[in-house]
């Protein structure tokens, strides 16, 4: 319900009859002795008491499953969330870390659309943790919203960011301030796109924003004297090293790549560890969101 706001589309996803739902949301409403959900005509949304039930369930699910897997002696499992670019350039460098470290391990990777969509999935259970690109100490320090429900982020590794134009650009061999790009085009990807962000830390409004599409696109625009790029270095590394990218020198902030899971899996201490293993950083102690 939490996830799909009306009785009819959460019996849909779970492939029961509405009435069967709504019978046992009334049956667990009596057995806890409060309301769980707000009704209203455009759908139920949770009351304070309904999104402490959820907390309390997903814990309880988890340590279910913790529980069928410790006894029947099956393999541990995780569910790795990642959007696309992070799924092909740094998901492979965890999972080998991961590998090395719990040989066991099992590890189902999805590749999602959208931040928003890979917190959800953590919050509701469905990933066991999300690979994302951050900036600062904080979770969503980059600029995206975080969910009000507690999650808990570990840095795993950098991703270091460069400023990139064509070979003779006019600013190329100097030491640049934000002010010196002004008049210049900055190709960028949706409102949303981490390396856009990190742009808008380090860049000001006096650079003109250009919608090219994604890295490989700001890349290629790049290459061609369509603009300049702020994007990972793994992304632009053989681009400049033929020669067909030079560096700008304006001083950049390295992202994060940090994993995020509901704090909630903390209380299973075998999933923790696994995630710790993931990182490529000294052990420093998790962040947990209020």
């Amino acid at each position: 319900m939490l996830k799909h706001g009306t009785v009819t589309e959460a019996a849909n996803a779970l492939d029961l009859a509405p009435s069967s739902v709504s019978a046992q949301i009334r049956e667990l409403e009596r057995a806890v002795g409060v309301a769980l959900f707000h009704r209203t005509a455009s759908g139920m949304r949770p009351t304070t008491a309904g999104e402490r039930m959820a907390t309390w369930a997903r814990r309880l699910l988890d340590q279910a499953e913790q529980a069928v897997r410790e006894v029947g002696g099956a393999r541990p499992r995780l569910r790795l969330g990642a959007l696309e670019t992070i799924a092909a350039t740094c998901v492979p460098d965890v999972l080998q870390r991961l590998a090395r470290r719990h040989p066991g391990l099992a590890v189902d990777v999805r590749v999602a659309t959208s931040r928003d969509l890979l917190l959800e999935e953590v919050l509701a259970g469905e990933l066991t943790a999300a690979l994302l690109l951050d900036l600062g100490s904080t979770l969503g320090g980059l600029g995206f919203p975080v969910p009000p429900a507690p999650l808990t982020s570990l840095d795993v590794d950098t991703v270091p960011l460069d400023l990139v134009a064509a070979p003779g650009h006019r600013l190329a061999g100097h030491a640049l301030r934000p002010a010196d790009l002004a008049g210049e085009k900055l190709l960028v990807n949706v409102a949303q796109c981490s390396f856009r962000m990190a742009a808008d830390h380090v860049l000001g409004p006096e650079v003109e924003r250009l919608d090219a599409g994604g890295v490989a696109v700001m890349r290629a625009w790049a290459e061609q004297g369509l603009g300049i790029a702020l994007l990972p270095r793994f992304a632009v590394a053989d681009a400049v090293r033929a020669g067909r990218l030079v560096r700008l020198g304006l001083p950049t902030h390295d992202l994060r790549l940090r994993l995020v899971w509901s704090a909630s899996a903390e209380e299973v201490p075998e999933v923790r560890e696994l995630l710790y293993a993931a990182s490529a950083l000294p052990r420093t102690a998790p962040r947990t969101t209020p």
